[in-house]
């Protein structure tokens, strides 16, 4: 007597499918500003902010000691003022001859130095004040009261703006190659076209927004051997945080009688792609394939299927090649089997 497995299989048959892009894995990045001070050299007053961590443009994040820069400017209004003065009582002057031309010209320049040295100090002093450049997520503060600021090199803390976020993808040299023959995907990969970007949050949920093209990488990452492509996020509600690892999908690249079976379907070992199919006399056969892209739960199968094959989806660990299967086809290829359905064995004897 043999035991025949029962197995669930599904019979590839052409049809029409909205390729994505399989399962791209990368991090949703923020737009990000080091918070550094302008002024040559401080102290660290207070911080600025209360404990929230979202700001926006123009809000204070920190208040430098502003004693050495008030006084900078006090006298830099002093001596603008003594400046303008001078300027203004000589140069009526010129006209009655009453002074030489080189007084009225350097009393215009002692009024002009003066008035560029006096916007200077009011910048440093109002530089004081260290403010958000851009509205998003201050960091922990990376230096506390009473610490030396030294000038621009010294980062007090970083803003990530998250709203919107972008999320970067890495598309193969092979899968860039298959979209430039294709004439109608060609125009899907460029900046602004019209290829919908979705992606999946690390709990399996999907983003409920669709992410634009927004920018592509002039030329191939000469160590990796592939393109760098971003994308575009709304985020109003934090769904995205910089940093975290999302999954990206491609959706916009249609395949027209193409064969698709369902992933699990698929098995990887030494370095190929197999399935296996229910071949003459209910006989398992091995048959190597080439995955292209991914479909809604499926691989799309460049080559090694044929339409009608029967392929084993469930019960696959009691299979091997050579051996007889008894396939029970899936009303749901994309559904867990049943364990009763795929669990048992039946017996006939030995031809």
């Amino acid at each position: 007597m043999s035991k025949i497995s029962i197995v669930g299989s599904f019979t590839a048959t052409p049809g029409n499918f909205d390729a994505l892009l399989a399962k791209m894995s990368e991090h949703a990045r923020a737009s990000r500003k080091d918070v550094r001070d302008a002024v040559r050299a401080a102290r660290a007053a207070q911080p600025g902010w209360a404990k929230a961590t979202a700001y926006n443009r123009g809000q204070v994040l920190y208040r430098l000691d502003k004693v050495r820069y008030q006084a900078a400017y006090d006298a830099a209004l002093a001596r603008f003022e003594n400046a303008k003065a001078t300027y203004e009582r000589v140069a009526p002057l010129l006209e009655q001859h009453a002074v030489a031309q080189q007084d009225v010209d350097n009393a215009r320049a002692q009024y002009t130095a003066a008035q560029a040295a006096l916007e200077s100090a009011r910048k440093d002093l109002a530089d004081t004040d260290v403010k958000a450049e851009i509205a998003g997520r201050v960091g922990r503060t990376l230096l506390d009261v009473g610490a030396r600021v030294t000038g621009p090199t010294d980062v007090l803390t970083t803003i990530d703006q998250i709203d919107p976020v972008y999320v970067s993808f890495q598309p193969s040299s092979q899968q860039l190659l298959e979209w430039q023959e294709n004439p109608d995907w060609r125009g899907l990969i460029r900046p602004g076209g019209s290829l919908e970007v979705r992606v999946v949050l690390p709990d399996g949920t999907l983003l409920p927004r669709v992410g634009k093209l927004d920018f592509v990488a002039p030329s191939l990452d000469a160590a990796t051997g592939t393109e760098e492509f971003r994308a575009v996020f709304r985020n109003p509600d934090r769904l995205l945080i910089p940093g975290e690892f999302v999954r990206a999908r491609l959706a916009g690249f249609a395949r027209d009688s193409a064969l698709a079976v369902p992933e699990r379907a698929v098995q990887t070992g030494l370095g190929r792609q197999f399935v296996y199919v229910v071949g003459a006399g209910d006989t398992v056969r091995m048959r190597d394939v080439e995955t292209g892209p991914w479909s809604d739960g499926q691989w799309i199968i460049n080559r090694g299927l044929s339409p009608g094959d029967r392929v084993i989806v469930d019960g696959i660990q009691k299979v091997a090649p050579g051996r007889s299967a008894r396939p029970v086809p899936l009303a749901d290829s994309t559904a867990a089997p049943a364990p009763s359905a795929l669990g048992d064995t039946a017996t006939r004897g030995s031809q």
